[in-house]
């Protein structure tokens, strides 16, 4: 099983994940908030917090186990299109399994593609690739 590049901490408010995006320019924080309506993957960098619906972390690997290969993470902000057939794309299509955005915050809904493939790595449920750019990911 490949190592994460980082993963310190137990995902909780208290102790959270301490991770690096795939290009491992930036740490940030993640912790679980399953007392959140709806349950939510929380990631904090610098100030800002975003948040995810948290079935994204079982919802993401499924659909990676599924394709069996690689996806590019596709990277970009809520107002930017996501690159077509990437990890970015798939959190934000009306084809995922919520039919939309796991993104909660409306102007902070993008990023997946930086911020939740660490999370699956650290849990061992997938390979990410640790590129200056182009970074893919794939299922354990």
């Amino acid at each position: 099983m490949p190592q994460a590049v980082s993963g310190k901490g137990a995902g909780t408010r208290e102790d959270p994940w301490i991770l690096t995006t795939p290009p491992g320019r930036s740490e940030y924080r993640a912790y679980r908030d399953e007392s959140a309506d709806p349950p939510a993957l929380v990631v904090t960098v610098g100030s800002t917090e975003l948040r995810y619906r948290l079935e994204c972390i079982d919802d993401l690997h499924r659909m990676l186990a599924e394709r069996g290969d690689w996806v590019a993470l596709g990277n970009a902000d809520e107002n930017k299109p996501a690159p077509e057939d990437s990890v970015e794309a798939w959190g934000r299509s009306p084809e995922n399994p919520i039919g939309g955005w796991y993104g909660l915050r409306k102007g902070l809904r993008g990023r997946f593609g930086n911020y939740v493939p660490p999370v699956l790595e650290h849990l061992g449920l997938a390979e990410v690739e640790h590129n200056a750019r182009n970074n893919r990911m794939r299922a354990l």
